[in-house]
């Protein structure tokens, strides 16, 4: 079986931009959230705000996607962008034996309020912070050292010094023309969520670029935001510490 490298993230922490960059590569099969693919739309969702009528896919589950990655990486390399909650009840150290790890984390104040913004009645078990540390944590005591980790302010203040950092941590040649892009892209291509309205700017870019670093004032959020802040801030400085620095 050939390399699978899987990018662990959160939602809306620019994981889809560092996706669509492994896209411009042309040397792997990149996937787009497979496994959140039949968490949220398999024939049995597993997400907490499913109702009876939400779109749901005979034959596909999280065993399904799982065979197929594997079909998939018989025949080349494969890179997956996908989050931990969708599959925690699968890590066994045989399982994730397969994949080459590598974690994306973004400050917690974006992330939510990003989501606040898109899903107002979103779930607290959608979020993802503790299963992205807790797969931290548990691939370190398995391997005997931590996984490499991308901060998205990071990668967005100094992309190509980023990227090559990441690339260098995977194992594979660092590529700096995968950074940039036509725009018009569509990244609906490969979104299953909505048609990939969450991807709107996405297809406006034209690739990884220099952004100056912002901050969210989480005093003019709304409560349930900054409670839910609160919660998950532990879990990101956890893996915050142990970041790659270039």
């Amino acid at each position: 079986m050939h390399k699978i490298i899987s990018l662990w993230a959160v939602p809306r922490s620019t994981s889809t931009a560092f996706e669509w960059m492994m896209r411009q590569r042309g040397d792997m099969d990149c996937l787009h959230e497979p496994f959140g693919e039949a968490w949220y739309q398999g024939e049995e969702p597993l997400w907490q705000r499913f109702k009876e009528g939400d779109v749901t896919t005979p034959g596909l589950t999280l065993n399904s996607v799982w065979r197929d990655i594997q079909d998939r990486a018989a025949k080349g390399p494969v890179f997956l962008k996908d989050f931990p909650h969708y599959i925690n009840h699968m890590w066994d150290a045989e399982f994730l034996a397969n994949f080459t790890h590598a974690f994306l984390i973004r400050d917690p104040a974006k992330t939510i309020t990003s989501m606040h913004n898109k899903w107002p009645d979103f779930d607290e078990g959608e979020v993802g912070f503790p299963e992205q540390r807790a797969l931290f944590d548990l691939l370190w005591a398995l391997n005997g050292a931590p996984p490499p980790v991308i901060d998205s302010d990071d990668l967005l203040e100094n992309p190509e010094a980023m990227v090559e950092a990441f690339c260098d941590a995977v194992g594979i040649p660092f590529l700096p023309e995968a950074l940039s892009w036509e725009a018009g892209g569509d990244p609906s291509e490969h979104s299953w969520w909505d048609g990939g309205s969450f991807h709107a700017n996405l297809a406006k870019s034209t690739g990884l670029t220099r952004q100056e670093r912002r901050y969210v004032a989480l005093e003019d959020c709304a409560p349930r935001v900054q409670q839910v802040h609160r919660r998950m801030r532990p879990h990101y400085d956890r893996l915050y510490a142990h970041r790659v620095t270039v």
